[in-house]
């Protein structure tokens, strides 16, 4: 699943999200581990956090321990040990970014080609996730954060991505006009009807350069 993306700058943020970004900064591509900023609820106003992508940061588990915990499946969130407090204490958030990197195999190759799946706008958007909160030994609080996937195999665009045979998933993109409703809302069942995939037509994928990731190529295949 989506374990790169391209947050949104710092200087555009409160402009899309309607909040002030955190002040320190974060990098133009994240991947596990890196900081990057989510959105959460505070008292019925949104706030942003900087948070560590992955629920488990590496720092926080044994040496022999390795758990990949930057996605989380709707499916099994609400019973899966790692998620389950944070889903049931309706812990969700907003993940911004600009776009999302997935593996592509249709040029027959077996080796993936490199796709960034974006708005057909260009401007940021927010993928539903779970956040929590650590204790550190110095009494401050660090904050980690998972998104939250479902099956893409009916969905126009997401069910091309990924290894033929596969499973398909996608991210839940959230509408601009439910973000309140969903870091506000307190029952995981009503929680779920947020949890549905974007049209496809307000979709674009396109192959991007290792070297360049921030560059798309013009040409779009959707």
């Amino acid at each position: 699943m989506c374990v790169n993306f391209i947050p949104v700058p710092k200087r555009t943020f409160s402009e899309f999200f309607k909040t002030l970004p955190p002040n320190d900064d974060w990098a133009g591509e994240v991947w596990e581990d890196y900081a990057a900023p989510i959105i959460v609820s505070d008292e019925r106003s949104r706030k942003a956090l900087l948070a560590n992508f992955g629920f488990l940061p590496k720092k926080k588990l044994p040496p022999s321990k390795r758990y990949n915990t930057m996605n989380a499946r709707a499916e099994t969130i609400g019973i899966k040990q790692s998620f389950q407090d944070a889903w049931h204490q309706h812990q969700f958030c907003l993940v911004p970014m600009m776009g999302f990197y997935e593996p592509y195999y249709e040029f027959g190759s077996q080796k993936a080609e490199r796709y960034l799946i974006s708005l057909v706008n260009d401007e940021p958007f927010a993928v539903a996730g779970i956040w929590r909160s650590w204790n550190e030994v110095d009494g401050s609080l660090t904050y980690s954060f998972t998104q939250i996937t479902i099956n893409a195999n009916d969905h126009p665009l997401m069910n091309r991505m990924h290894q033929p045979g596969k499973e398909k998933r996608g991210l839940v993109i959230v509408p601009e006009s439910d973000y309140d409703a969903w870091l506000e809302c307190k029952d995981a069942e009503i929680a779920r009807t947020f949890l549905q995939h974007l049209p496809a037509e307000l979709m674009r994928a396109v192959p991007m350069s290792l070297s360049k990731p921030a560059q798309p190529a013009t040409n779009s295949l959707f």
